[in-house]
């Protein structure tokens, strides 16, 4: 019998689709708009593009490296790219060229987190001195801030945009959730609760925060539903909105956000997960691990196999 259960277990486990050996262990990664390329920032401080169907490095290493970067975020259009360190910087790349265009000073502490604006032109960053600031990509100004989160959050571990931008959401790893007028400053709600991740629907209805739990903020009525008891050390949207992915250790789990129900089982991975990134069509996943590999995952199949309809993958469907 429990040979049995073992198989069964087995037989419902989610595989990915593709398995990759990257020569220098991946810190971060994220999707390239037109599909196949990836950038890895490597522990080494290192960053490179990849191409995921040959499995093999794009040109050459970019011009700078940086090991006490965080995360780098692509650009809305997909041809720029920002970097937030340890030394409270935050630097904007130039993707084709693979370059630092230009380079933020002024928080006192490292740099946790960062967010663009829709169309591209400002940047939110957020910093473990407990502040937040709102940066302009063409003048290389800091047009709001320092904004301090208060007491509550002294370490501003996620920042989010609103979609329209007039509002920035703050998390702290501890101490609550903040929302903020993104022009004048103003502290417009608070909610208590750990939130360390954050994830605004496009249609700017809805926050998505993760942390000891994942929970969907309606952000008209600053209503606050639980989508589920489940800690989440990252949380990020499918390009339609329709799916969320979360990870936690070695695991990374899909979510239907209609109807707060898993997606199949969870992603399991042989050591921890480190980043996670969607494709630009939403079809594939891509994860980072510690063991050196990345692994990707075939979210139509997933989504099929476990009986969701197969619109909430395609980008003809969206939050209205």
């Amino acid at each position: 019998m429990e040979h049995t259960a073992s198989a069964k277990h087995e037989a419902l486990a989610t595989v990915p689709c593709r398995i990759i050996k990257v020569n220098h262990p991946a810190r971060h990664i994220l999707h390239l708009l037109e599909g196949q390329r990836i950038i890895i920032y490597s522990w080494d401080g290192s960053f490179r593009t990849w191409n995921l169907e040959t499995g093999t490095q794009v040109g050459e290493e970019w011009e700078d490296k940086d090991r006490g970067v965080e995360i780098i975020k692509l650009s809305p259009g997909g041809k720029k790219a920002a970097s937030w360190s340890s030394d409270g910087t935050v630097k904007l790349w130039n993707v084709d060229k693979g370059k630092v265009t230009r380079t933020w000073t002024g928080h006192t502490n490292r740099v946790r987190s960062l967010s663009w604006s829709l169309d591209g032109g400002r940047l939110v960053s957020g910093s473990k001195d407990g502040t937040f600031r709102v940066l302009d990509v063409k003048s290389g100004e800091t047009i709001l801030g320092p904004i301090n989160t208060g007491k509550d959050i002294d370490d501003v571990r996620a920042v989010c945009y609103s979609p329209n931008a007039k509002m920035i959401a703050a998390g702290g790893n501890w101490n609550g959730l903040t929302i903020w007028d993104a022009s004048s400053g103003e502290l417009l709600k608070s909610f208590k609760g750990v939130f360390s991740c954050l994830a605004w629907i496009s249609d700017g209805k809805t926050l998505v925060a993760g942390g000891w739990n994942i929970t969907k903020i309606d952000t008209a009525t600053w209503t606050v539903l639980d989508l589920c008891e489940h800690y989440a050390d990252t949380v990020l949207l499918s390009p339609n909105d329709r799916i969320l992915a979360s990870t936690l250790l070695k695991t990374a789990q899909l979510w239907d956000l209609e109807t707060n129900q898993p997606i199949g089982t969870p992603l399991h991975h042989q050591e921890g997960v480190k980043s996670a990134t969607f494709s630009a069509d939403g079809k594939f996943l891509v994860t980072s691990c510690i063991d050196d590999h990345l692994y990707t995952w075939d979210v139509s199949t997933i989504v099929k196999r476990a009986g969701f309809p197969s619109d909430i993958v395609s980008l003809d469907t969206f939050h209205v």
